[in-house]
């Protein structure tokens, strides 16, 4: 417990933080439980936190009941350590009703709480089916008893199945509660429930529509492997609804990463690189789901995108843990869909990844993990602005997870037969210190991999832009900035344009960004562009930015200060706009402008890249990936974006080093994208990693073949 108590920082706490529970299943004596109470009572959070994980390991019965008494503890974030910790003891009745209770209230407690019920139903089906059904019979909301019907569905046995389809089959009960029978009995293949589902889809409607995916999960068939001797390789990012055209990039969590997987995808299946088809996972609905079936059956070759269907779509990745089951679900559809999948690649510590982590070990597909430091990263930088410490750490765990994550990230890629890594400065010591990989310790294990852009689509941006500035006639991207340009007052349009472009979140900076333009000199000096954020609809995470900024610039006030916030706009559009940021526009906009990203962090930065690419001068995180491709005084500016001050220096070295540049100045950005950071680059990188993961995996199978 000193070392979790000493620890120089945060990080290094949780580090700690497992070896403490490692020592304590080792020594479950009084003398353990004492000094782990003594740090339940103790006002550092992340000792108490310890402490709970710790107590979890202790096979003693005392360690035992108290680790069930803190189900019922004040604090929130102990409540949900406790709930996540019995899942590794066996199952206890004193907790069961507690822990349903956390399941009927939601969220990331309820997540966890029915997590450990799935794993204790497996011994004490009969128990936790009847102590739902009792639970269920309440004063309770719908959503509250469909949360309650979802649980019963992971209970196997017969009296929890004979439950469900009276749910399903009450016309009287709350369409919420109907639904989440319906969905569950799809994991049941008893004549009686396939009989219900065929009536449900005849009757049609919503619930008609989701007895039809219930059915199809009833078959235990697989759709017959395709043909062709190329690789499937399957990616999934869940918080976005993918398309093809990225008409959503840069609104809620749909930020770089859709646009990477996009071009990814086309990437890999254009090269002859062993990668025949590719198969893109987002979230859609249940409206989608079944002609995604027969596209995603019915496609050998070539990029196939499937959408999970969401009941519910989730404002963000923070918010979206409680859709584990379904996310599930809708994963293992599509992938026994697909006939065959040699690979899939995850790479975000969220509820998809946890989900599908679950349904490639029970398909036997072999995964690839991009292992980042994330939230490890955040957890550092917070720390060091001032803004998270370890008295406070309990209640940011309980918004952001963090524990949870850093363990989600650790599990995955234990459990991934290949790791992919991001270029850092200091890869082997930060992937050390900061996650507790030891990449010396097997090397063949680990890839590191960059992050690549389209060149294609920024130098058509480029050729526009360029022609615009020469007073050609204006696309329809660049005329729509022009627009926006024209609502700033006459002084405002001769100055230069700061760009910044990304999600509307807390960690990508954006209101910071605002208010160190807004109070510093930097307001007389260039014009702001926030590009970014679903204005119609925002998310919580939006909403809190949005929030922010106008508190710095009032929207009556945006214009006549020089803000642009006009949303999100497809990737195409933002290209032509970053274009116009260098090159300027005529009466709108001088040249010479600059790119911001004022992130936390950036494991890597795709925008940052794209900007480069552009030409511009970036102001970039001085952590992370950025430091691996932004020269120091040439292309870009590396700061600590925490940090007001340093950031508007950062800033006004941008806007002196692109004037000295010019319009026609040498660049520098965008010969090292095209040499190192490219898409097509990328795909060729990664390619060889999937067929070296499916042949082992090949291997395994034939081995285990021949042993049988």
């Amino acid at each position: 417990m000193d070392r979790i108590s000493e620890a120089p920082t945060v990080v290094a706490a949780l580090r700690a933080a497992d070896d403490l529970a490692f020592e304590a299943g080792r020594d479950p004596g009084v003398r353990t439980l004492r000094v782990l109470s003594a740090a339940l009572a103790g006002a550092d959070d992340i000792a108490a936190i310890a402490a709970v994980h710790a107590i979890a390991e202790m096979n003693d019965e005392q360690a035992a009941r108290l680790l069930v008494s803190l189900l019922s503890d004040p604090r929130a974030w102990i409540v949900q350590h406790a709930a996540w910790a019995l899942g590794r003891r066996p199952m206890r009745a004193d907790a069961v009703g507690r822990l349903i209770r956390l399941v009927a209230d939601g969220g990331f407690a309820g997540m966890l709480a029915q997590h450990t019920i799935e794993k204790w139903s497996v011994t004490g089906g009969d128990l936790l089916a009847v102590a739902l059904e009792a639970a269920g019979t309440g004063t309770l909301s719908s959503g509250a008893r469909a949360r309650l019907i979802e649980t019963l569905g992971l209970i196997r046995q017969p009296s929890a199945t004979a439950l469900l389809r009276q749910a399903a089959a009450d016309a009287k009960v709350p369409r919420p509660v109907r639904a989440a029978a319906v969905a569950a009995l799809g994991q049941r293949s008893d004549a009686a429930s396939v009989a219900l589902l065929d009536q449900l889809v005849s009757e049609g409607g919503l619930l008609g529509d989701l007895a039809r995916l219930s059915l199809i999960d009833a078959d235990p068939e697989t759709a017959p492997p395709r043909g062709g001797t190329g690789l499937t390789v399957a990616q999934l990012f869940l918080h976005a609804d993918v398309d093809s055209s990225l008409s959503s990039a840069g609104a809620g969590d749909n930020g770089g990463i859709a646009t990477l997987l996009v071009r990814l995808g086309d990437a890999l299946v254009a090269q002859d690189a062993g990668v025949e088809r590719v198969l893109t996972l987002s979230r859609g609905t249940v409206l989608q789901a079944a002609p995604d079936l027969l596209q995603v059956a019915g496609t050998a070759s070539g990029h196939v995108y499937g959408h999970i269907p969401l009941n519910e779509l989730p404002a963000s990745s923070s918010t979206a843990w409680h859709l584990r089951v379904t996310v599930r679900r809708g994963i293992r559809r599509l992938l026994k869909a697909a006939g065959r999948v040699d690979v899939l690649h995850l790479r975000m510590a969220d509820v998809g990844s946890l989900a599908a982590a679950d349904v490639a070990r029970e398909l036997g597909i072999p995964t690839v993990f991009t292992v980042a430091p994330d939230p490890h990263s955040v957890i550092a930088s917070l720390e060091r602005s001032g803004q998270l410490t370890r008295d406070g750490f309990g209640a940011a765990d309980v918004r952001e997870h963090y524990w949870f994550r850093a363990h989600l990230v650790q599990s995955l890629a234990a459990s991934a037969s290949h790791s992919v890594l991001f270029p850092r400065p200091d890869l082997v010591s930060d992937m050390r210190e900061l996650v507790g990989i030891d990449l010396t310790s097997r090397p063949e294990r680990h890839s590191v991999v960059a992050e690549g852009v389209d060149l294609a689509v920024i130098d058509d941006a480029a050729v526009t832009a360029r022609d615009a500035a020469r007073g050609g006639a204006l696309t329809p991207a660049l005329t729509e900035l022009a627009s926006l340009l024209a609502e700033l007052p006459a002084e405002r349009r001769t100055l230069p344009l700061l760009i910044s472009v990304g999600r509307m979140h807390r960690v990508k900076g954006m209101a910071a960004l605002v208010r160190t333009w807004a109070e510093s000199p930097l307001a007389d000096a260039a014009n702001l562009l926030i590009v970014g954020g679903d204005l119609r609809f925002p998310s919580g995470d939006e909403r809190e930015q949005l929030d922010a900024i106008d508190a710095v610039v009032s929207r009556s006030d945006r214009a006549a200060r020089g803000l642009i916030v006009p949303g999100h706009r497809p990737n195409g559009v933002t290209a032509e706009w970053l274009a116009a940021a260098r090159l300027g526009l005529p009466g709108l906009a001088a040249p010479g402008g600059a790119y911001v990203c004022a992130s936390v962090k950036e494991e890597f930065g795709l925008a940052i890249l794209e900007a480069m690419a552009t030409g511009l001068v970036v102001v970039a995180p001085d952590a992370g990936g950025p430091a691996t491709y932004v020269t120091e005084g040439d292309t870009g500016f590396l700061v600590a974006t925490a940090d007001p001050e340093r950031l508007a220096g950062a800033i006004g070295n941008a806007l002196g080093r692109a004037a000295e540049l010019g319009v026609d100045g040498p660049a520098r950005g965008r010969a090292l994208v095209a040499e190192r950071f490219t898409i097509q680059g990328m795909a060729a990188t990664l390619a060889p990693v999937y067929g070296m993961v499916a042949r082992a995996e090949a291997e395994l199978e034939r081995a285990a073949g021949l042993s049988a």
